[in-house]
């Protein structure tokens, strides 16, 4: 587990922006992550405004942290090669499973056209569009519901992003990919799983292991029981 350097600004308040270019040279670029336009919406993203008060300090460390009710906001460099996987190029519509605070969306948003997110805890989701909303990112919508199941009303997207572990992968995600699609999705046990990177092209269903992981459990009737 690595820790920013307490880089401070006025009134003895850490330098945010200076932690955050950091995080990315640090955590992300000196780790493999290569997309220019990942890099550049991870530096854009005040990932402090996404975690409680009392834990900013360590909002640019190397390590999820609790945002309440049992959740997390995933590390820094996961969410980065997560949103990587999905070879966004700004015309896409995505789905993110797991809203939590909003942050990963609000990186999303910056990359593709529109963004739904999905989170299964009302009090979360209604939290987390508030704060996107303040902040400025208007091409998300946040949506309370069991995120295994996908959101069929909204569907086909042309990339789907799950930031909570399944034990299989969740076949209405799968269906709700559009033609050449890309669902990155973690799969395992409660104690190990691997990011998957699954993609439809003709049909046919094609997946690959990217990275070892360790994520909350996916709760819901495509996922872990509650």
């Amino acid at each position: 587990m690595g820790f920013s350097v307490a880089i401070e600004g006025p009134h003895n308040e850490p330098d945010y922006d200076a932690l955050r270019r950091e995080m990315v040279q640090t955590q992300l670029r000196a780790r493999g992550v290569r997309d220019v336009r990942v890099l550049d919406a991870m530096a854009s993203v005040p990932r402090h405004q996404f975690v409680p008060v009392e834990f900013r300090k360590h909002a640019y460390e190397d390590q999820p942290i609790s945002i309440g009710e049992g959740q997390t906001i995933s590390q820094p460099y996961m969410v980065a090669v997560m949103i990587e996987a999905m070879a966004l190029t700004g015309a896409e519509k995505v789905l993110e499973i797991g809203a939590g605070s909003g942050y990963a969306a609000a990186v999303i948003s910056r990359l593709a056209k529109q963004v739904f997110a999905v989170e299964n805890r009302a009090s979360l989701a209604l939290a987390a569009q508030e704060r996107l909303t303040r902040l400025g990112f208007e091409n998300v919508s946040v949506h309370t519901g069991d995120g295994s199941a996908g959101l069929r009303d909204a569907a086909p997207f042309d990339a789907i992003v799950v930031a909570a572990a399944a034990p299989s992968v969740p076949q209405p995600l799968v269906d709700q990919l559009a033609e050449g699609g890309r669902l990155v999705i973690p799969v395992g046990d409660d104690q190990s799983q691997n990011v998957m990177m699954i993609q439809k092209s003709r049909g046919e269903i094609v997946s690959r292991t990217l990275h070892h992981c360790r994520f909350v459990p996916l709760v819901g009737r495509y996922g872990f029981s509650s």
